[in-house]
């Protein structure tokens, strides 16, 4: 039976799933989440009555995520991962006849979640060094007047952590609502967060997968205005928050100081990655989140990803993607992992480490 006419020439998320030593492809946490965590989470599990359906408001994991940023409940959705979220934000405002705007480049599926619920995506394009050309903001919004406008903060895959300056610009352009993508909000130096409010047409997306360690539970959630959240209440499926999700959330919201603790080990070891590579021939995109995009200068990107490969060390191979041509990214890991990294980036570009 054929699909939609519109999906016809669209093609999935992808990312390489090999068994290596080292795993730094995907941006997860390189540390699990703290044994007392497991613990907790492991007895109210066994207390779950399984035969009933779970709270479908989740009403206390939005009540602990509202309590951690200082907002109401009613202005927080949570769902299974911030691709579910976004995914229903899309359902409920975009579609056919409407326009959803991205610059690029940036995460993949904002523009592909828009497509697949029938919306038009205007991709404007971003500056030489990857930084928000305002300039080509104010140019797609008048062309398109998109009722959804992406930012991604950091910007995946580039790191690049956009301003307050340059957030409150375009909220000030925008026609429809802005949403600020921070999956990795947390190892950046400020939150559009602050920003959010009942009379503000913006939203801000978070996810568990990161600094929470938690990416295998798949649990994300946005803070915006509560008529908002009240219409994305109507269009979520009944029932899609499971039981074993919200007590793994709630839970993990009491652990905040240990997740600090997390973030700023990976915020160091990403500033250690970084000066140790730009010592090598490559050029390393500033970073303001838990990976590094950087463009080998001597080599391509994908034979440079492939001798990673090769010595059992696997990172991202965002060559293929538009202007990204020959660049690689790589999840910041242990200590450890870090090192096994650098001494497979320096054999394979002929260099040596430096201390």
């Amino acid at each position: 039976m054929p699909v939609r006419d519109d999906l016809r020439a669209l093609e999935g998320y992808h990312s390489p799933q090999v068994t290596v030593d080292v795993r730094l492809n995907t941006n997860e946490s390189p540390v699990p989440p703290p044994a007392a965590w497991r613990d907790a989470f492991a007895a109210e599990l066994s207390r779950v009555q399984w035969h009933r359906y779970p709270d479908r408001a989740a009403t206390q994991l939005r009540e602990g995520i509202a309590a951690m940023h200082g907002v109401r409940p009613d202005q927080v959705f949570a769902a299974n991962g911030s691709n579910e979220v976004l995914q229903t934000l899309l359902l409920t405002y975009a579609g056919p006849g409407r326009t959803v705007a991205t610059f690029e480049p940036t995460y993949q599926l904002h523009g592909h979640i828009a497509r697949l619920t029938g919306a038009s995506v205007a991709e404007g394009e971003r500056a030489a060094d990857f930084s928000l050309d305002l300039d080509e903001v104010r140019r797609v919004i008048a062309q398109s007047s998109p009722i959804i406008t992406f930012l991604c903060s950091p910007n995946n895959p580039t790191g690049l952590v956009e301003s307050e300056a340059d957030i409150r610009a375009v909220l000030q352009q925008v026609p429809g609502l802005l949403v600020v993508d921070e999956a990795y909000g947390q190892f950046a130096p400020w939150s559009a967060l602050g920003l959010v409010d009942d009379d503000t047409p913006l939203v801000v997306t978070r996810t568990f997968s990161k600094t929470w360690s938690m990416a295998g539970s798949r649990l994300g959630y946005l803070v915006g205005p509560s008529w908002l959240v009240a219409e994305l209440d109507k269009v979520v499926l009944p029932y899609h928050l499971d039981a074993a999700k919200q007590i793994a959330g709630r839970l993990a919201l009491t652990f905040v100081d240990e997740m600090e603790e997390r973030v700023h080990l990976i915020v160091s070891e990403r500033e250690r990655l970084a000066a140790a590579m730009a010592a090598m021939p490559v050029h390393v995109f500033p970073s303001g989140a838990n990976f590094i995009l950087f463009r080998p200068q001597t080599m391509a990107g994908r034979a440079v990803w492939q001798a990673l490969l090769d010595r059992s060390v696997l990172i991202r191979d965002c060559s293929g993607w538009a202007r990204l041509d020959d660049c690689l990214r790589v999840t910041v890991g242990t200590p450890e992992e870090n090192d096994l990294f650098l001494a497979a980036l320096a054999a394979a570009l002929g260099t040596e480490v430096r201390p």
